[in-house]
């Protein structure tokens, strides 16, 4: 190579250097506390799906990306601090999280007041891209309605009379207002709603039997719960003479443990690893075994769908991950996952996805309860409704 080719090979080589910029994400979520399994699984899949999406480089365009992560410790308070620290000293271009209902939808107005997107991985609560929402936030998680719709699919029948348990914050209620609004025939007679650190189901058992006891037909309680304690323990406090069913819509695999004695059980679910056929479910499912000696979960599944969406976005955007140039690369996406397609829809940037309607078999090659796909719920038969003020 003569000196002048040298030459200007190592100015070209200067200036891709210098247009190179860091892409930082910060990650805002629950590492300690009672969501803090489901806030493992998010940070992980997080990264496995920024490192998937981009074959291992961790790079769109020649830009690295870069992953601060902050614990908001399940709190709306200092959620709020840790997103403002994020956003202007931390200078992240772009949030994910956080994992409660709660902590999301105060966030919301952190997002809008420094102009920075915020991509919700977890929380499922309507509100969220519903009436508390604004144009910087999206949604790669399910929501409420999502869950109910397909919920609703499955046990609305017309000799079906309903109990539901919940917990008594954003996630539940909006969780049974949905599947309320989505039944059309079957009946609910109760909602029970409960603290959602509850661990003594006595009373709540109490009152949905005596909702449900005299009741003819089949007889189902509703479970709507995310967490760390069992609410299938009303079950212990429900003679099985009463012939009362249990239903809930999904579970994560530490829960999955807890229900082998459920085999027959019926419901709709956002994910379990042996469900999706697809090339981004496999990979996951391996190299999680390799990394963790566990399965993929629910939750990791769903951070690793925002950091797909996000690697989507940037290869649109050739590297840029400045807010408006992102916004109008994710508003209306279509990206694969490990749960195959999603749709991050333009009018108020949920994402539209597959559910899937499953029955538990209790497999002795298993710890826990292993969900069988009955059928695949499409995009197109979940109408979920658009219900922010756009």
């Amino acid at each position: 190579m003569t000196h002048r080719l040298l030459a200007a090979a190592l100015a070209l080589a200067c200036v891709s250097f210098a247009q190179a910029k860091d892409i930082t994400i910060a990650h805002v979520y629950t590492r300690t506390g009672p969501l803090e399994q489901y806030g493992v699984e998010t940070q992980r899949g997080l990264m496995l799906g920024l490192q998937y999406a981009t074959g291992g480089s961790m790079q769109v365009n020649g830009n690295a990306i870069k992953v601060i992560e902050k614990d908001d410790q399940g709190k709306p308070d200092v959620a709020r601090g840790l997103l403002a620290q994020a956003y202007i000293d931390d200078k992240a271009d772009l949030a994910v999280g956080p994992t409660s209902s709660a902590v999301s939808i105060a966030l919301a107005p952190v997002a809008e007041e420094n102009k920075k997107i915020l991509i919700n991985e977890s929380a499922v609560a309507d509100s969220i891209t519903g009436e508390k929402w604004n144009r910087y936030i999206f949604r790669t998680a399910r929501n409420s309605t999502q869950d109910a719709i397909t919920n609703a699919i499955v046990l609305d029948k017309p000799d079906v009379t309903i109990a539901t348990l919940a917990q008594d914050y954003a996630f539940g209620r909006d969780g049974i207002k949905a599947f309320k609004d989505n039944l059309k025939h079957a009946k609910i007679v109760h909602e029970e709603y409960v603290p959602a650190a509850t661990t003594d189901f006595t009373a709540a058992a109490q009152h949905l039997l005596n909702a449900l006891k005299d009741k003819p037909g089949r007889k189902i309680v509703f479970v709507y719960w995310a967490g760390a304690s069992n609410p299938f323990k009303v079950a212990d406090a429900i003679p099985k003479s009463t012939g009362i069913e249990y239903a809930t819509g999904g579970a994560t695999l530490p829960a999955l443990y807890g229900l082998k004695n459920y085999a027959g059980m019926e419901g709709s679910t956002y994910y379990y690893y042996g469900i999706p056929k697809n090339p981004a479910n496999t990979w996951l499912t391996a190299e999680y075994y390799k990394r963790f000696k566990t399965p993929p979960d629910f939750f990791t599944v769903c951070g690793m769908a925002a950091g797909m969406a996000i690697v989507e976005a940037l290869k649109k955007t050739g590297g840029d991950a400045s807010t408006e140039k992102m916004i109008a690369a994710l508003e209306g996406l279509h990206f694969d996952t490990p749960k195959g397609k999603m749709i991050l829809r333009k009018e108020d940037h949920q994402a539209l996805q597959a559910m899937y309607h499953y029955k538990l078999k209790n497999d002795p090659a298993f710890a826990w309860a292993v969900p069988e796909l009955v059928r695949e719920i499409k995009i197109e038969e979940v109408a979920v409704p658009i219900r922010n003020k756009r």
